[in-house]
């Protein structure tokens, strides 16, 4: 019976970190084709479990047309988020029912389910507080956070034997959790411009309205406490605040493409990760050209989603280096 659940376990966890991917990647198509209110209320479609006719639809929220083909979006999004949740409900509780004899940590799990409950409250507050900012990049960073959690857990479950000298281990570990952080800390600059339609405060490359250094506003660029396009005090968000957003996320992805392109040629010098090393690169310099491409061509819908997808990509990648490491360092994780 164990050992039965056991590889249902494996395979749950493997899913759930499919079906993650594909979440995240339509999460950034719903959001980029500004259909992130294609439904007007939560968890349902003006009052329905799908999207209803368009005349009982006015009768639910008349101020509120119904758009069918940004509706269906959303509610396609929601239907993956939470045939992911129900998932992630039955990994929580196999972990805990064979804790002992599949030698399986259930606090990762049980902290995972968390983070669900709390992204369908994010989520519910994207729609009921009309896309505010904060509240839309906390949601794609729960996302991200909660994809990095299964690629790890899926690694632990599926990953093979790791056969590294101790002294390469110690070299390599803390550049790879430094990336780690880098590169979470370049996601959140990236969703916080997106949150906030800066991505074509810029429209030309590598300068920035013809000038190294455009008028910036950083003032009013990073204040959490507001709505979608407008200061604290009421008053219309100014290009300047948008400039310094975009000019920030640029500048973050020149420090972290030198950061990871460092990592990569590590990695590349260690004949048990090179391969990784190669993927890292590959990813690194895809992600940059898809973030010029943005600017370059003014944010086609297939880049700018391709641009999402880049990030979990390097995310994928980096978790699973970390991850590696750590077994390597026989830290423990959700195997013994």
């Amino acid at each position: 019976m164990d050992h039965s659940l056991q590889r249902i376990f494996d395979r749950l966890v493997l899913a759930a970190t499919i079906l993650a991917v594909c979440v995240v990647a339509l999460g950034a198509y719903v959001r980029l084709s500004d259909a992130g209110l294609g439904c007007p209320d939560w968890p349902g479609c003006y009052g329905h479990l799908s999207v209803p006719h368009t005349d009982i639809a006015q009768q639910v929220f008349p101020n509120r047309p119904l758009e069918p083909h940004k509706a269906w979006k959303e509610m396609v999004h929601r239907y993956l988020a939470g045939i992911l949740g129900m998932l992630i409900l039955a990994i929580f509780t196999i972990a805990w029912r064979v804790k002992r004899s599949m030698a399986v940590s259930p606090v990762l799990p049980t902290f995972l389910l968390g983070l669900v409950v709390f992204q369908a409250l994010l989520g519910m507050w994207t729609v009921t507080l009309l896309l505010k900012p904060v509240i839309v990049s906390a949601h794609l960073m729960g996302g991200m956070s909660t994809l990095g959690l299964l690629v790890w857990m899926s690694e632990r479950r599926w990953g093979g034997q790791i056969f590294i000298r101790a002294e390469v281990v110690r070299k390599i570990k803390p550049w790879a959790l430094g990336g780690l952080l880098v590169l979470a800390c370049q996601i959140m600059l990236g969703g916080w411009t997106s949150s906030n339609y800066a991505a074509l405060a810029c429209t030309d490359f590598p300068l920035c309205q013809g000038a190294w250094l455009p008028p910036m506003d950083f003032a009013h660029a990073f204040h959490l406490v507001r709505e979608l396009g407008i200061n604290a005090d009421g008053s219309k968000l100014p290009l300047a605040a948008l400039t310094a957003i975009h000019w920030t996320h640029r500048l973050g992805a020149l420090l972290t493409f030198f950061y990871l392109g460092g990592l990569s040629v590590k990695l590349l010098r260690t004949s048990a990760w090179n391969m990784l090393g190669v993927m890292l690169g590959g990813a690194l310099l895809l992600q940059l050209t898809l973030g010029i491409s943005n600017v370059v061509f003014s944010l086609p819908l297939p880049v700018a989603v391709s641009h999402n997808a880049g990030a979990a990509l390097l995310l994928i990648l980096l978790v699973l280096i970390n991850s590696r490491i750590a077994r390597a360092s026989g830290v423990g994780g959700l195997k013994s």
